[in-house]
């Protein structure tokens, strides 16, 4: 028999999930209150033949067990941290109830007739799920196996994990006993994809260019693209046409082909390493395309984590080109007067180009409301005009 135990995902939320913790320190609260008395609960659980408007969220808080609550809580901390940072703590909480109100009417639709009562958050983590399947796919999930007398881990890309061993084999073909609300996992595998793809449609969410969404559009793209390429149609016209190519013309076509597939390569290189934290080698891939091509340009906040990797690398030069081209592209940032002061500190310090240092400084000292930055920046002005 083959057991997979996924325990950690290859990225971590950049601000405290607050939300996430709450949740699981109240779902952990209230099981030790009702545990082993099942007096006064009865009217908190999903009947689905005898419901109450309120069991659609109460249910989703408790649990009947010790490993029912110790799985749930424990798959809602894997992947509920980084949806939780995505979201906002306000949208992430909205949207876990509204995930177990979902699962909650999918199970009692699906089970019109049945006086069963179910409990537990399995709907709401499974939207939960769904939403980090949308958002981090192309991450990856470590994964305890275990087959016969044979234990070890293995790295499997989030998308294919949760697809096809959490949705498709363990809720549609390894449905193993009665006791277990499937159809409300379903529901809300289905409610967390789907309302997920809808807010990064609809912009609610920002994209990035590793969601699901981005992928689904970059596919279409490709797929469009292979259209008319294949009816070699002209947009100028209208028309379809033959067009004679000269073998110097193809050539130059191969070359710009390998050129562009190899900054496709850099650039995904670029944001695995910053999802997987490692700063130093995102830099380093982000160096070579800046000599394949200096006028790519990345996220924001990939070129903001590169600019601070280059610099605590002592890359003065390459660090304030990265800086510069943070302020050039991204010129309504909302902290651009810090990376102006990082600017004027590199030019001061390191790069010995006065009018450059006291261009920044000048500029961030004008916008800077921290006390102590501000004082850092009047120091290196005072510094530099003596």
């Amino acid at each position: 028999m083959l057991v997979l135990l996924p325990i950690r995902t290859s990225i971590w939320p950049r601000r405290t999930p607050y939300v996430n913790y709450a949740l699981i320190v109240i779902n952990v609260v209230i099981f030790l209150l009702t545990y082993g008395s099942h007096r006064g609960i009865a009217q908190f659980r999903l009947t689905p033949n005898d419901w109450r408007w309120w069991q659609f969220v109460s249910y989703a808080f408790l649990h009947d067990g010790f490993w029912h609550i110790f799985f749930n809580m424990f798959f809602l901390y894997l992947f509920g941290n980084n949806v939780n940072d995505k979201l906002g703590h306000i949208g992430y909480l909205c949207f876990y109830l509204a995930g177990a109100i979902f699962s909650g009417i999918g199970h009692t639709v699906l089970h019109l007739s049945s006086s069963i009562p179910t409990v537990g958050a399995s709907g709401a983590i499974a939207a939960v799920t769904g939403a980090y399947l949308v958002l981090f796919p192309q991450t990856l999930i470590t994964v305890i196996y275990w087959l016969f007398w044979f234990i070890g881990t293995m790295e499997v890309p989030a998308l294919y994990f949760i697809a096809f061993k959490m949705i498709l084999i363990d809720n549609l073909i390894a449905r193993s006993t009665s006791s277990v609300a499937y159809n409300a996992h379903l529901t809300g595998y289905v409610f967390g994809i789907v309302a997920t793809l809808a807010m990064l449609a609809t912009g609610l969410v920002t994209t990035s260019n590793f969601d699901l969404w981005a992928m689904i559009k970059r596919w279409n793209r490709q797929r469009q693209y292979r259209e008319v390429v294949s009816s070699s149609y002209d947009p100028f016209t209208g028309q379809t046409k033959t067009k004679q190519i000269k073998a110097g013309e193809i050539e130059k076509t191969d070359a710009q082909k390998q050129r562009e597939e190899k900054i496709t390569e850099l650039r995904n290189g670029i944001s695995q390493r910053m999802l997987e934290r490692n700063f130093p080698a995102a830099a380093d891939l982000y160096l070579e395309l800046m000599m394949l091509d200096s006028e790519q340009i990345l996220p924001r906040q990939q070129l903001l984590d590169i600019a601070n990797q280059l610099t605590s690398d002592n890359k003065s030069h390459e660090a304030a080109q990265t800086y510069e081209q943070l302020l050039t592209h991204y010129s309504s940032y909302e902290h651009a007067e810090q990376v102006e002061l990082m600017l004027g500190i590199l030019y001061s310090r390191y790069l010995k180009e006065r009018e450059l240092a006291e261009k920044y400084l000048e500029s961030a000292a004008k916008k800077l409301t921290d006390k102590d930055q501000l004082k850092m920046c009047e120091d290196e002005l005072d510094r530099l005009q003596d």
